[in-house]
């Protein structure tokens, strides 16, 4: 009988253990502050807790990979996404931010690769125009161009501006549809497809007529002059 009470109190003992590390509100409420302070360290350290306690399947992996991109740790973040990808491949945030963690950290051709995956799900301009440019920076001009005309018939929403270097103290904002035209003119003049280039530039300059880079590659295809990449 002593026996059994000792096994009984250990086991009793176990489970309570158990259930006090498997609990998680304390972390999610170090969690909670830690955000409302910007204190990302100790975040992380909250939803590493998290996970481990919740297992495989938890969500928090979601959002440890938004905290990692939020914080331009894109090797991490990278790590993170690939992750939760191998159990749902159809997460297009998770994607998005996969391939950006890979632009950032120069692996352009597993970038591509990553765009391509998402423009076939999301069928988003924004994500084809991205597309069509890594393939232009990788000189794969032919892929380019085809990632840009993809771009051109996809719905656009008027919300996404680009963002351009005029120059070291001024940028400037640019509506989606001007610069994927931009972005077709600059492919074509490294095709050395002048006349194609010239009616690309025109348009990108008719939707946006103060689109300033675009007004100089016109004019200096016109000229017989190099393009301005960007």
């Amino acid at each position: 009988m002593k026996k059994y009470y000792i096994t009984l109190s250990a086991l009793m003992a176990f489970l309570s253990f158990y259930a006090q590390n498997t609990d998680t509100s304390v972390d999610k409420a170090v969690l909670k502050q830690a955000l409302i302070y910007a204190d990302s360290e100790i975040a992380v350290n909250s939803m590493y807790n998290i996970i481990a306690k919740e297992g495989e399947n938890s969500t928090y992996k979601d959002s440890l990979a938004y905290l990692y991109f939020n914080s331009r740790k894109y090797s991490s973040c990278f790590m993170v996404c690939s992750d939760i990808l191998t159990k749902d491949s159809n997460k297009q945030d998770i994607l998005e931010m996969q391939a950006i963690s890979l632009e950032n950290l120069m692996a352009l051709e597993k970038a591509a690769q990553v765009y391509a995956k998402l423009v076939t799900k999301s069928n988003n301009n924004y994500h084809a125009y991205k597309l069509a440019n890594i393939y232009y920076v990788l000189k794969n001009y032919d892929q380019a161009l085809m990632a840009i005309k993809k771009a051109e018939e996809l719905k656009d929403t008027g919300e996404v501006k680009i963002s351009y270097a005029i120059n070291k103290n001024y940028s400037q904002q640019v509506a989606l549809t001007s610069a994927i035209a931009f972005t077709r003119g600059l492919i074509e003049a490294a095709q050395e497809k002048n006349d194609a280039a010239i009616s690309s530039f025109q348009k990108a300059v008719n939707i946006q007529s103060d689109f300033a880079l675009a007004k100089d590659n016109l004019e200096a295809l016109k000229a017989g002059k190099e393009v301005k990449k960007e």
